[in-house]
């Protein structure tokens, strides 16, 4: 791995002069597009390819019938383990004498700071107003599903994690994967961990870091004014380094202070705006469920809403894609199920609740457009979705919901877009780290490598307009998703029997309360 990671290095300083005379020429950001575009756009159109047709991208189908599967392997965990789980968090079976580096709640803040962000806030508003209220209905269905896969990868993280003398770990499906395929004889381990790991590095640099970056200059810049990307770039640059310098720990004490503080002020807002319009909320709730089988008026109806609504959850919570099971690696515990049950909890917070708050704002705020007389959704076929007042879409759209209610929200959604797009690059600059690591070997000098670069991606990414780059990053990010639901489908087996192991110890009054 040494070797790998010197011809990496390598490699990396080979390009430097590339880039440079590049930049002169063309635009750094327009020569990397087109870099991008011409060598990596077959891959991103395969990705994101829709079945035939349809306008579902199978790696969304992908991701809930894995979660249908689980769901009904583990016996509807999410729902009989739902108690004991906020248990968990709460610490009830937390025994400080466990190995590991971050208590429960600290795990699930870290992974959630990566998966609550800019999809409650314009994936909400990109689902609903293409396919309707119904869209919601559906998005909770596939993130109810949902908790049934955090619920198998996590647990597999923990049990697979490595533990090292000084206390810290490293896990994630890189580990389980060879660990779990090797104690159950089975071939190409090794290669898949591997894969994982590079397509892991690639969506942290660019998924969880530059688009993070980009959008959040680009709604500082939309509150504040214009002004270059590259100081944002810089500050957020380094904030995070001043974070992620000090390890998991270091991020687990920003997490657990900065998700809760996103996700109580989001859903606080909501809620007063919701207990304003308190007489249109059965309203809402009544086109949610009619939109859900009926499309009220959006093309494709019932399917269309169907669609969009699997599509965002899947795009939303990150169940299965591997990503949470690093974070809950860490956790300290000597029960890998315990981890399993706190992960669960994931999926309901992102999707069941902040996502659901949101699209009711929407729809009761009256920025979609509607027939009085039908009743039904106009339908704006140009741009493809709902008509809306001021044409807006995306976080504009989530934004001009809000301010019908508080002329002053869109300047505190600004807060929160940062708040989100910096709580996501921390996070993700963990995960990279470990799939770094993993590839190149444990060491100071090594993981100082890769959050310096990790750190430059991010004032690349908030001062460029990276699309093709943008692109590919997210195809990174779910092609994570297509090796670690065909490892959990192998190992959940031994999910099973951890499991089962625990259940009956717990019932027996073998493990018992520590407060």
């Amino acid at each position: 791995m040494n070797k790998l990671f010197t011809v990496f290095m390598a490699a990396c300083a080979s390009l430097l002069p590339g880039l440079a005379a590049a930049q002169e020429a063309v635009g750094f950001d327009e020569r990397i597009n087109q870099i991008f575009a011409d060598y990596t756009g077959w891959y991103v159109s395969f990705i994101f390819a829709p079945l035939p047709g349809t306008n579902f991208s199978w790696i969304a189908l992908w991701l809930v019938v894995g979660a249908v599967v689980f769901t009904v392997y583990f016996g509807a965990i999410q729902l009989k383990g739902f108690w004991h789980s906020i248990q968990l968090v709460r610490g009830d079976y937390s025994d400080p004498n466990d190995a590991g580096e971050v208590s429960h709640f600290q795990a699930l803040a870290t992974a959630l700071s990566g998966t609550v962000g800019l999809g409650n806030i314009a994936g909400v508003a990109v689902a609903v107003s293409i396919g309707g209220p119904g869209a919601t209905f559906w998005m909770v269905v596939a993130g109810l599903f949902g908790m049934a896969t955090k619920f198998t990868e996590c647990t597999l993280g923990v049990k697979y994690r490595n533990e090292f003398p000084d206390g810290h770990v490293s896990g994630g499906p890189m580990y389980y994967i060879v660990k779990g395929f090797a104690e159950r004889g089975l071939p190409l381990g090794g290669f898949m961990a591997v894969l994982f790991s590079i397509f892991t590095i690639l969506g942290a640099l660019g998924g969880g870091n530059m688009f993070q970056a980009n959008q959040a200059h680009a709604q500082l810049a939309g509150v504040l004014g214009d002004y270059p990307g590259w100081i944002t770039g810089v500050i957020l640059a380094g904030v995070t380094f001043a974070v992620i310098a000090g390890g998991l720990k270091s991020i687990a004490r920003v997490t657990e202070k900065i998700v809760p503080f996103m996700g109580v002020f989001y859903v606080l807002v909501s809620i007063l705006i919701l207990i304003i319009n308190w007489d249109m909320i059965g309203w809402a709730f009544g086109q949610i469920f009619m939109g859900a089988f009926t499309g009220l008026g959006v093309v494709g109806g019932f399917t269309g809403a169907l669609i969009q609504g699997f599509r965002r959850a899947a795009f939303s919570n990150e169940a299965g894609i591997g990503s949470a099971a690093i974070a809950h690696s860490a956790v300290r515990t000597k029960e890998p199920v315990t981890e399993g049950y706190v992960a669960l909890l994931e999926p309901f917070i992102d999707t069941v609740v902040i996502c659901t708050m949101t699209a009711l704002v929407i729809v009761i705020s009256g920025v979609l457009n509607q027939d009085p007389e039908t009743g039904l959704y106009i339908w704006n076929a140009e741009a493809g979705r709902i008509a809306t007042e001021g044409e807006v879409s995306g976080v504009a759209l989530t934004s001009a919901a809000y301010a019908r209610a508080f002329s002053w929200f869109p300047v505190l959604l600004m807060v929160a877009v940062v708040l989100f797009a910096f709580s996501t690059m921390i996070s993700w600059s963990y995960y990279g780290l470990k799939a770094w690591t993993y590839l190149f070997g444990e060491g100071a000098m090594k993981e100082l490598v890769f959050k310096i670069i990790f750190c430059l991606f991010i004032v690349i990414g908030a001062a460029a307009s990276l699309g093709p780059v943008i692109d590919f990053s997210d195809a990174m990010l779910f092609s994570m998703a297509i090796v670690n639901i065909i490892a959990l489908y192998f190992l959940m087996p031994i999910v099973k029997r951890e499991l089962n192991s625990y259940v009956a110890r717990l019932r027996s009054g073998e493990i018992v309360k520590h407060k």
